[in-house]
């Protein structure tokens, strides 16, 4: 049987491996802004993305540095970053194919 240790180690890499797609992706729209010569509202757009990034970031972080007793009580509560994670991969995803 899985512990609640063992979940939530499941969960936090789960976190990390969305986390490690998300930059992928960031990384891929900034190389491709640069490789265009984007114009300035580009580049906007891609300084608020890495801002929802670093927000992500900031949440994994915590995520992952709370005791285990408050650990789920907390996450169901904010829901956890999964939705967030999905929405911001879509974005840079979007923002990627309209320049590549």
């Amino acid at each position: 049987m899985t512990t609640k240790e063992q979940l939530i180690e499941q969960h936090i890499r789960e976190y990390e491996s969305r986390m490690k797609h998300i930059d992928e992706l960031y990384d891929r729209a900034r190389e491709t802004a640069e490789n265009h010569g984007e114009a300035a509202a580009a580049k906007a757009r891609l300084r608020e993305l890495e801002a929802q990034r670093k927000l992500l970031q900031q949440t994994t972080e915590h995520i992952k540095a709370m005791p285990l007793d408050g650990w789920r009580e907390e996450t169901v509560a904010n829901a956890g970053p999964m939705a967030v994670w999905d929405i911001l991969a879509q974005k840079l995803e979007d923002f990627i194919e309209k320049r590549e």
